[in-house]
């Protein structure tokens, strides 16, 4: 008897023996797994060149360290591609996307062809944030705001409808001030070229990092005037160039400003596809951050001028984008219009 009672006291203790222990499910599922990360532009541009840096260090950081492959899917100015994250890439969490920063706000514009809802992607979060500076050569008579109201200024552009000429028409549907495009010229350094050649005064949207990378020498030698910064908020770096938030006094224009630096402040942002399971999401989403903040992509990225240095969270891009969508019909059909040539 008393055996009997011996053996039975040990078979709970020989089935936890005999149980594996638990493995991580998230690890269990990126273990040996390759993981795409699609990219909404051709190989070699800006975003292209940042996500082939950030593969070799995100795969380090997320659970069971699976390889980590590029695919570019360019077409529409990024839609193609993240239509295809929308719709049709696996839901699974072994894909990622890198989408060009207008794409989370083209269906609030009324874009046919974007076919899904921003609100509705996982968000990673973004290596950087951009600040654009109103930016205008040293020798024009301008020196601020006011007497841009009173003086016209010589913007240079690519096209009427480019983003630098959508921004040139809400300063001064904003601010009141002149700027006259001129377009044609096929991109930012043609037109800084134009400037220094005396052909314009200045360029209506240039980002602060592109400045400090192509430009070096113009701001400690003065050779250019910066009027206004607009973007997610006032560097600090240019504490005494107005931010464009603090020059408004109309609520209504504020709201139309929060929407039109939404692809700046987005920065270069990654997403999930909607659907992936929770506990994949909050372990890539972590994942991400470590690999952004890891000292050894920041010195690369510092070395490549990428001006991957000021990240933000996947919840501040979320919050950002629903904020967009939460804006008035009244307003968002001045951002409409504003996009249009006149």
């Amino acid at each position: 008897m008393r055996k009997a009672l011996r053996a039975l006291a040990l078979v709970p203790l020989l089935g936890f023996a005999s149980m594996p222990a638990r493995a991580d499910a998230v690890e269990d599922f990126y273990k040996g797994r390759t993981v795409s990360l699609i990219v909404s532009s051709p190989s070699g541009g800006g975003y292209d060149t940042l996500a082939r840096l950030l593969v070799r260090y995100i795969a380090r950081h997320i659970p069971g360290q699976p390889t980590v492959v590029i695919r570019n899917m360019p077409g529409a100015g990024g839609i193609v591609a993240t239509n295809h994250l929308y719709s049709i890439a696996a839901k699974d969490g072994s894909v990622i996307g890198s989408v060009q920063n207008n794409t989370p706000f083209e269906p609030l514009f009324g874009t046919k062809e974007a076919q899904y809802d921003a609100n509705k992607f996982i968000w990673l979060g973004s290596p950087s944030v951009e600040t654009s500076v109103l930016t205008i050569w040293h020798t024009s008579p301008v020196n601020n705001i006011d007497d841009a109201r009173r003086i016209e200024l010589k913007m240079g552009s690519s096209g009427a409808n480019s983003t630098p000429s959508f921004y040139a028409r809400l300063l001064n549907q904003t601010l009141g001030t002149k700027l006259r495009l001129i377009v044609g010229y096929p991109g930012q350094n043609d037109a800084l070229l134009a400037m220094e050649r005396g052909e314009l005064d200045g360029y209506p949207s240039v980002f602060y990092n592109s400045l400090v990378a192509t430009r070096p020498q113009w701001l400690p030698e003065k050779k250019v005037k910066l009027l206004v910064q607009y973007g997610a908020e006032k560097l600090p770096q240019l504490p005494d160039v107005p931010f464009i938030m603090d020059l408004l006094t109309n609520d209504e224009d504020k709201q139309l400003w929060r929407i039109a630096v939404g692809p700046i402040a987005t920065g270069r942002p990654y997403l999930l596809p909607p659907g992936v399971p929770a506990d994949r999401a909050a372990a890539m989403r972590k994942a991400f951050w470590s690999a952004i903040n890891d000292p050894e992509f920041l010195s690369d990225q510092a070395k490549a001028s990428l001006g991957a240095d000021t990240p933000r969270t996947g919840e501040q891009i979320q919050a950002l984008i629903a904020s967009a969508y939460q804006s008035s019909p009244a307003v968002v059909e001045r951002v409409k219009k504003l996009q249009q040539s006149q």
